[in-house]
């Protein structure tokens, strides 16, 4: 299998495609983002590594943090995190409040914006702010072999200054006694977070664990195989919203996506992967990225569920 040719191949396809999806423009520095971009890379599980297009250009991961913010809260907590948040598909838009009232204050999953709001507080118990969003950029840069990885301010502001729907949702699960610290406290480490830029490259290799069974290429475990397969498996089941059921249909890999048009997928014990294309589908996730890794599974017969 030729990787560098399926590589190219892909990225020819995506640059000339004329329907590119729409930039998301609800947080000011992402609606001047150029939507002609695209960037692609693969780590494979022997370190090889493939990249194409604007692969080393770094982008706002937005919701991918969210994965490694949950690895980070569940070797804090465990299993205990689950009494907050659910495992479940939600069905509905990535910032919805609609289930939030029906289900007493416990979001459907971890990726939703409401899940990830709580494995922040999760993640602030016992720091200030800026110590936990210090140790989340610390952990990705481990992942990563990487310590250029950086909050993106700019972006971190847009998200301070327009995160109405995001106060919302924490102000009404701290009613539900499911957030413990002050809103502000922990929407502050929930937007830096989501203001972590990385390029194709970086965040390829920052998923390299959840490719090896929870251990770090250079060495040393990062989490139990257990728990990299339970990520994998969410990630698989919600990590695209309310698309997660037509994305495992059509790409049939572990995924999570943000939008600022980022995709992380995995496959077990073959390969990490990242694309980049800032325009989104209705659905708020990479249209392109999406068609990339399809296009990808094609290719080389990657899907879980076989060729």
């Amino acid at each position: 299998m030729n990787l560098e040719a399926i590589i190219a191949s892909i990225v020819e396809e995506m640059r000339a495609a004329p329907d590119r999806g729409e930039v998301a423009t609800y947080i000011p520095s992402l609606a001047g983002v150029d939507p002609g971009q695209f960037g692609m890379a693969v780590v494979t599980a022997d370190g090889q590594v493939f990249a194409g297009g604007d692969a080393e250009t770094a982008f706002s991961i937005q919701s991918i943090s969210k994965v490694f913010a949950l690895t980070l809260a569940l070797g804090k907590v465990g299993d205990r995190l689950w009494n907050r948040v659910g495992r479940e598909p939600s069905g509905s838009a990535f910032n919805s409040i609609v289930q939030l009232e029906a289900e007493q204050g416990i979001p459907r999953n971890p990726f939703i914006n409401a899940g990830a709001i709580v494995v922040s507080d999760v993640n602030l118990a016992g720091h200030a702010p800026r110590e936990a969003i210090g140790e989340l950029v610390h952990f990705i840069r481990y992942l990563a072999s990487d310590d250029g990885i950086a909050i993106d301010e700019a972006v971190a502001r847009s998200e301070q200054e327009t995160g109405e729907r995001n106060r919302a949702l924490a102000h009404y699960m701290r009613a539900f006694g499911n957030l413990h610290h002050p809103v502000e406290l922990t929407l502050g480490v929930y937007f830096h977070a989501c203001a972590i830029a990385m390029s194709c490259r970086q965040l390829a290799m920052a998923g390299r664990y959840l490719m090896l069974c929870g251990a770090h290429p250079e060495g040393g475990r990062v989490i139990s195989d257990k728990r990299a397969r339970r990520i994998n498996a969410l990630m698989l089941t919600c990590g695209h919203y309310d698309q997660s059921g037509d994305f495992a249909f059509r790409v049939g890999m572990p995924g999570k996506s943000g939008v600022g048009g980022g995709i992380l997928a995995i496959v077990p014990g073959k390969a990490s992967i990242a694309v980049w294309s800032p325009g989104l589908s209705r659905n708020g996730n990479s249209q392109l990225g999406s068609l990339a890794l399809e296009r990808l599974a094609d290719a080389t017969g990657w899907s879980v569920f076989g060729l």
